[in-house]
């Protein structure tokens, strides 16, 4: 199940907007005068022989090879970090000037949501980054296997006497 969430997420995303799924159809002639009927079970034939000499099945629909990558940014960063902030003003200011007014209380929530809320926003844009690494990665990693599979399934029907481009 999660191989078919890795897939909507990532795959289809990236491999059908950069073209590189609808772009691999290949043409086939019969240089040798094969009729119709002969050429479709040379094809057949290959693309068994292809699928198995490069471990890909372009008729499979793609799936991940690895997990897209967690994401690490949280919610209430700003919040976390006010809350925390509060606390740690508070106890500081009760510590060193001995009162247990708001002040401190205050000073630390603005700090703490302010670095609370930049932390949470470098971590979302490091999530970002990582996704789209993963993406890429997937991406050519399909290609590549492709293109292996393609390269098999030419060579096995221009052994067969048929020009492929």
């Amino acid at each position: 199940m999660k191989t078919i969430k890795y897939l909507a997420i990532g795959l289809l995303i990236v491999l059908f907007p950069s073209g590189l799924v609808l772009a691999q159809d290949m043409i086939v002639f019969p240089a040798e005068g094969q009729s119709e009927e002969q050429m479709e079970k040379d094809k057949h034939k290959c693309y068994i022989w292809a699928k198995e000499q490069s471990g890909f099945d372009p008729m499979a629909l793609p799936t991940a090879t690895s997990p897209p990558p967690e994401q690490k940014a949280g919610r209430g960063g700003a919040v976390k970090g006010a809350a925390a902030g509060a606390a740690i003003g508070y106890t500081t200011r009760r510590i060193v000037k001995g009162k247990s007014d708001s002040k401190g209380a205050t000073a630390g929530a603005v700090t703490g949501g302010l670095l609370g809320g930049m932390r949470q926003s470098s971590q979302r844009q490091a999530d970002q980054k990582a996704q789209q690494q993963w993406e890429q990665q997937q991406a050519t990693q399909y290609a590549h296997n492709r293109n292996t599979y393609n390269r098999a399934y030419s060579a096995c029907l221009e052994g067969k006497g048929y020009t492929v481009k």
